[in-house]
């Protein structure tokens, strides 16, 4: 992970400037008269820039040798503005720094007349300065590491609330790491178990209080969810449960992550093609641990219990079968019509516990569960763009103010009431699917969630589906596991707390 600092002068050999076009006229950002190093040289910057093609279009990455800079490399912000949003700024930082792999450190001089602008860099450097190797062989010497170190060259001088962005900045970055790494690892390796256990050294090392609930003991309180999907693998489920607890708290959230460590499908068992994939089902869970890790070491003044609902979905004479009728916790009875819908198994034990334990403990201002539930998320959305559902609009409306802050793409979604008799079954409760069709999968996936969350709960449901994993690398996104929705959880907490 890259170390950040700030500064008003450059004095590296690499510097990282920002790049924008309009009607064919390309733009350098900031302006370089500002640049002492470059000042001098803005007609053959230009030049060169023009020779080579460059446009400034998001996303693109242009690097010119150079005397003064040994490097100056220019980062795409699109279309030339007066101003550009923080969102702009991190990703050209990330696209940049994912370019300067090897590189032991650069400069960054981009258009930062703002400390929300300067955080902003921080974290796209702090985002795209990520690698995952750990299962690299003779291949690893060969693959160069991750920028080392960054300076924001700005006027804002270094204050302690600038020490405090870049700080805030590094430790997103590193939890973000922590829940790319956990999707990127392969189900070889990260199973409930072994998630259970990497998570419970982090959680020591901040303080943090950790349960873990191992088969036998589901089985024996009642969690039919996670128990009937786990049932059939031989990596047995687990309940991941950690507690930050701060002296005064302001406010108080449940956060659920699904965890389906590998998904085959089960006996609804999926085509070949992109199973790989499924080794991202447990970001959810990987994503609501991190954030929880991130809010303690930010200190924030907002008690949080997390909850990882970790089991692995796979087929034996064990497994779960269509029809079987499975009771969660808290006695709701499901018809498992479609075993592959067993993402909001597991998060429905999750949500009832949530509720109880924020019962027992004086209420909660919230419940946020974070799942790639769906495919009818991608379908709808895409791959970038992340769906929230809701049973209380004032809850969304500021979970999608804390989204505009961390930059990460939401969607409101409904929850149509009328849909609701679609999970009817006439042996259970409700079954755990429409049977009559693929339409609105989304939808009745979210309101087969609502049941197990009290209405006087806000609650919150975001399908990550899409985002959580991607094949090609964008901004300060790499390719693999993205960490989506750990820094809006993160900004959800810290609003919630300024807004009192």
């Amino acid at each position: 992970m890259a170390t950040l600092k700030s500064a008003s002068e450059s004095t590296s050999d690499v510097l990282v400037l920002g790049l924008s076009s309009k009607a064919g006229k390309l733009s350098i950002h900031p302006n370089i008269q500002h640049i002492a190093v470059v000042s001098h040289d803005l007609k053959k910057l230009l030049g060169i820039l023009s020779d080579l093609g460059a446009t400034g279009k998001v996303d693109e990455v242009v690097k010119v040798p150079f005397s003064g800079p040994k490097l100056v490399l220019f980062t795409g912000f699109g279309t030339t503005a007066a101003t550009y949003s923080p969102e702009t700024l991190r990703r050209a930082a990330g696209a940049a720094t994912r370019a300067l792999a090897g590189q032991a450190h650069a400069d960054f001089a981009l258009p930062i007349g703002t400390e929300a602008n300067l955080a902003a860099v921080a974290e796209g450097v702090s985002l795209g300065a990520y690698s995952f190797t750990d299962f690299l062989g003779s291949s690893k010497a060969s693959q160069k590491a991750p920028l080392k170190s960054a300076t924001i060259i700005s006027s804002l001088g270094n204050s302690a609330s600038i020490k405090a962005a870049l700080k805030r900045a590094e430790i997103l970055g590193r939890h973000v790491a922590t829940t790319r790494d956990l999707i990127n690892t392969p189900p070889s390796h990260l199973t409930p178990i072994t998630f259970s256990a990497q998570m419970k050294k982090t959680a020591a090392s901040l303080g943090i209080k950790v349960e873990i609930l191992n088969e036998t003991q589901l089985r024996a309180k009642g969690y039919g969810g996670i128990s009937a999907v786990g049932q059939g693998s031989s990596n047995p489920p687990r309940l991941f449960h950690i507690t930050y607890s701060p002296t005064k708290p302001k406010k108080r959230f449940a956060f659920v992550g699904k965890g389906i460590t590998f998904d085959s499908g089960g006996y609804a068992l999926k085509p070949a093609g992109g199973m790989e994939d499924m080794k991202s089902d447990m970001s959810g869970a990987a994503a609501v641990i991190a954030a929880t890790f991130a809010i303690a070491e930010l200190k924030l003044p907002v008690a949080i219990d997390a909850y990882a609902c970790l089991a692995e979905n796979m087929i034996s004479g064990d497994a779960t079968r269509p029809s079987d009728i499975i009771t969660i916790l808290g006695g709701k009875t499901v018809e498992v019509l479609n075993p592959d819908a067993e993402g909001r198994l597991v998060l429905a034990d999750g949500l009832v516990r949530a509720a109880m334990d924020g019962e027992r403990n004086g209420g909660l201002d919230g419940i946020v569960d974070v799942a790639t539930l769906t495919g009818a998320q991608v379908v709808a959305l895409g791959t970038r763009t992340s769906a929230v559902m809701t049973n209380n609009e004032e809850f969304r409306t500021q979970f999608l103010e804390a989204t505009g802050i961390s930059g990460e793409s939401f969607w409101p979604m409904p929850l149509p009431e009328e849909l609701k008799e679609g999970l009817a079954s006439p042996s259970a409760d409700l079954s755990n699917i429409n049977p009559s069709g693929r339409h609105g999968g989304m939808l009745f996936a979210g309101l087969f969630l609502k049941e197990f969350v009290p209405d006087t709960i806000p609650w919150l449901h975001l399908d990550i589906a899409g985002p959580a994993l991607t094949h090609e690398a964008h901004g300060y996104t790499p390719i693999g596991g993205t960490g989506v929705s750990v820094r809006s959880l993160v900004a959800l907490a810290e609003l919630a707390v300024s807004q009192g």
